[in-house]
């Protein structure tokens, strides 16, 4: 999926939570949160931060420079450094 672009889960879905990934194709942690948010049908934008340096460096002003992926920020907030205790670094 290209950096910043919205994924959409199927119609009917209330959920209006505004969700952001922030990862990077390589890493199968990323991988794993991203197939985990499809799952539960949440509408996300994804950002690749190889590719992407401005999203970059939006993530590690959020993170305190925490260099892991994945990073999910929900409504503006990081609730997610890694996943399931496990993370790439970048």
């Amino acid at each position: 999926m290209p950096s910043g672009e919205l994924w959409k889960p199927g119609e009917g879905d209330e959920r209006r939570m505004n969700t952001e990934l922030y990862a990077i194709q390589s890493c199968p942690h990323c991988a794993a949160a991203r197939e985990d948010l499809e799952w539960r049908g949440i509408e996300y934008v994804e950002y690749d931060v190889e590719q992407d340096q401005a999203a970059y460096a939006r993530m590690l002003a959020m993170t305190g420079g925490d260099r892991r992926v994945p990073v999910i920020v929900e409504d503006g907030h990081v609730t997610h450094i890694g996943w399931m205790g496990m993370g790439c670094f970048i």
